[in-house]
């Protein structure tokens, strides 16, 4: 099939009523069209499920998608469903169908209907389905989070071992599509060699998500009032907590509840119904907060979750970035914060105990990494980068600012010596310890493997015990990153000194080697989001208006909210006004399918809001500037209504506060509203605000050394002109 750009594109605005694809999209979508093998590793919330939808919806006959988990297929059968006007167009094929709906799905994809068709590994192994495939037209297959081959991925699934078998036998030549969230490169290979498509095209995405900020705090006793005090600093965003154990899920989702936050739990200890009750409250925006174990989330295809806490450190980087990678997939701000005590990991290693060898060692190096993670002073994200093996430039690159160790730098001293001392004893002990022997051996301690090979009585042992073994161990995993040693696998955790590492012993440079993070109370309060959002200020009113009509909307017909129309539609509605559902298709994120589908009441309500509040439409849609700094202006709008403490906005922009007070004052003045009460709230308690308020109120002037006077030196002049900001804002604008 000839299919050019053109038809490529045209297909996209036509389904999912996006104008350009992101990132390697198309690229994929050429390669699959064509009929080849293909890999794509996109992380989560990439848009790695439009890879497959697109060219299945395209070609003719029928995608069979294979997929882990039930939840994960439903949802996006409801997605796909929600463009298109034929029920039929994707289906599921699984245990729980009954023999009416089999044959409904089986007539589907005979007469042409069905584009895709979910499975679980499992059901390809049922003969009458495998007779029935067979004798239709197969476009190709897709393996979605196909790490689950894997045993070195998170989630290995044995039943996934077997898929080429299973797809060979559908017919010869289907081409086969892997996709994965997650990949080391041993995970990849791994993946590659067992679908057997050694020859096929490789996409890898790059692994950052840019919106996400990436903060580790220490775990106190009592980290159950850090959650409390954050989630209602983020009062009214969606959050996920995951914790290790169901009955710290429990635990926490009750206090949470008590505690006036709007809380459920979920784990795979409840009953099917009971499950997916408390998963639609989510979804549907009845809850606030799923507080879960691992179990929840696969597949949980929420745009807007706002923050993603970690009550408990995951067994992997690998979990770890799934699980973040729940936060902020409609590009809006994305708050991960990590709960860690070394403790924690301590008694993860201690369930490993009981499993066979070779399965410890995988786990044991995995949990080594997010220790790594934890303890390090690195850039978190450029972290996380280097160990999907992805290079990140710490201060140009896309979201260099966003992660607790970028914004407050740990302390740093120079190891230049101590690095050297290193190097010495891991050659010295030929290259056969893992960290902890080093470490020994480096502060003069003996265990059973070090008086085997006699290193107690090498010259080197003991020749950095003025450190402790904190140091140390922190020491070797810098130098990891840095490159200067680097770990083998298949070693499990063996140290060995890279050709940089024995360049650095022949000439040893400088090496600023950081030290932990003093965590204040002040810096634990400063809650950061700094998400990244499209241009012009949309009309508030009219947005949470539409809010409540997607939600009256999506209960009708029984969907979640966001299978109506993404935060990011909405936005662009509050915007752009449209009144027609031809106009519609110019917003953000419509196609034609789903302008057709739900848009009718949409622009009904806003041809109604725009004639009763007498708006001018924009023909062209301009945002209005004011000259040269309108930049920063639009930077202030924003991020103001974010709720970002002034103080982070200032510093971001390098002014002090007064000149931030000025460019608002200036925002104010000329018409624009600017909610500051949140600011406003923590500098002056309410009788202030009330007493303040009253003065302007009655003043002839807002004159703010008249204001001033008349309080006789109680307020600043910042906290009064903060406040006639306030008031201005209200009552004038």
């Amino acid at each position: 099939m000839g299919l050019n750009g053109m038809d490529i594109h045209a297909s996209l605005k036509k389904y999912f009523g996006f104008s350009k694809f992101k990132g390697l999209q198309e690229q994929v979508i050429k390669n699959i069209v064509q009929g080849k093998n293909t890999f794509v590793i996109m992380p989560t919330g990439g848009g790695k499920s439009l890879c497959y939808q697109l060219p299945a919806l395209m070609q003719e006959g029928t995608a069979i998608v294979v997929s882990p988990l039930i939840a994960l297929m439903k949802n996006q059968v409801d997605a796909i469903r929600g463009i298109s006007s034929e029920n039929g167009i994707a289906h599921v094929l699984n245990s729980s169908l009954t023999k009416t709906e089999i044959r409904q799905v089986k007539d589907d994809i005979t007469s042409g209907i069905t584009k895709l068709l979910y499975v679980a590994p499992e059901s390809l192994t049922k003969e009458e389905y495998v007779d029935f495939l067979q004798s239709v037209k197969v476009s190709f297959v897709a393996v979605d989070e196909a790490h689950c081959i894997s045993e070195w991925g998170h989630d290995f699934r044995p039943e996934y071992r077997n898929l080429r078998a299973i797809i060979a036998r559908l017919g010869d030549d289907i081409p086969i599509i892997g996709l994965t969230a997650t990949a080391t490169p041993k995970v990849q290979e791994d993946i590659i060699k067992n679908l057997g498509i050694t020859e096929a095209k490789v996409f890898k995405a790059s692994f950052n998500r840019p919106n996400l900020y990436y903060e580790v705090r220490p775990k106190t006793a009592n980290v159950e009032g850090d959650i409390i005090r954050f989630v209602k600093q983020n009062s009214g965003k969606s959050g996920i907590i995951y914790c290790l154990s169901r009955k710290k899920v429990e635990e926490l989702a009750q206090i949470l509840q008590v505690n006036g936050i709007s809380a459920v739990p979920y784990h795979a200890g409840f009953d099917a119904k009971t499950r997916s009750k408390y998963q639609d409250m989510f979804l549907m925006e009845g809850v606030d907060v799923v507080v879960a174990t691992i179990a929840f989330g696969m597949g949980i295809d929420k745009p807007d979750v706002r923050f993603v806490i970690h009550h408990d450190m995951p067994k992997s980087i690998e979990s770890y970035y799934q699980e973040t990678g729940r936060a902020g997939r409609d590009g809006g701000e994305g708050h991960c914060l990590a709960f860690y005590s070394y403790k924690d990991i301590e008694k993860l290693e201690k369930f490993m105990s009981g499993k066979p060898v070779a399965e410890q060692e995988i786990g044991n190096a995995l949990l080594q990494e997010v220790v790594g993670y934890a303890e390090t002073s690195m850039s978190r994200r450029k972290f996380i980068l280097h160990y999907f093996g992805e290079e990140f430039d710490e201060v140009n690159g896309e979201g260099a600012e966003m992660d607790d160790n970028t914004r407050n730098p740990k302390e740093k001293q120079e190891a230049k010596d101590d690095v050297v001392k290193l190097i010495q004893v891991v050659q010295g002990t030929n290259e056969k310890f893992k960290s902890k022997e080093i470490v020994k051996t480096l502060t003069g301690k003996v265990n059973a493997l070090i008086s085997s090979h006699k290193t107690d009585e090498k010259p080197f042992f003991g020749i950095g015990e003025e450190k402790d073994k904190g140091y140390w161990m922190a020491l070797i995993r810098q130098t990891l990153v840095a490159g200067l040693m680097k770990k083998e696998i298949e070693q499990y955790g063996i140290l060995h000194v890279t050709e940089k590492g024995a360049n650095f012993l022949k000439n040893p440079t400088s090496f600023m080697m950081t030290m932990d993070h003093i965590y204040s109370q002040a810096a634990d309060d400063a809650i950061v989001s700094a998400a990244k959002t499209a241009g012009g200020v949309a009309d508030e009113n009219l947005l949470q208006l539409l809010k409540d009509l997607r939600k009256k909307e999506a209960k009708k017909l029984e969907v979640p909210p966001f299978v109506v129309f993404q935060d990011p539609s909405l936005q662009d509605m509050a915007l752009k006004y449209p009144i027609t559902v031809e106009e519609l298709v110019n917003i953000h994120g419509v196609g034609e399918g789903k302008a057709k589908k739900y848009g009718k009441p949409f622009v009904k309500f806003i041809a109604n809001y725009v004639e009763e509040n007498d708006i001018l439409r924009p023909d062209d849609l301009v945002v209005k500037s004011t000259g040269a700094n309108s930049g920063l202006k639009l930077y202030i709008i924003q991020n103001v209504d974010k709720k970002l403490p002034l103080d982070d906005i200032a510093a971001a922009k390098g002014l002090n506060i007064s000149e931030l007070i000025k460019e608002m004052e200036q925002i104010v003045f000329s018409g624009t509203k600017l909610n500051l009460s949140y600011w406003v709230d923590e500098i002056l308690d309410d009788d202030q605000q009330e007493e303040i308020h009253d003065y302007f109120l009655d003043a002839e002037t807002d004159n703010i050394e008249e204001a001033i006077k008349e309080f006789d030196g109680d307020y600043e002049d910042e906290e009064l002109r903060l406040y006639r900001l306030k008031f201005i804002s209200e009552v004038a604008n």
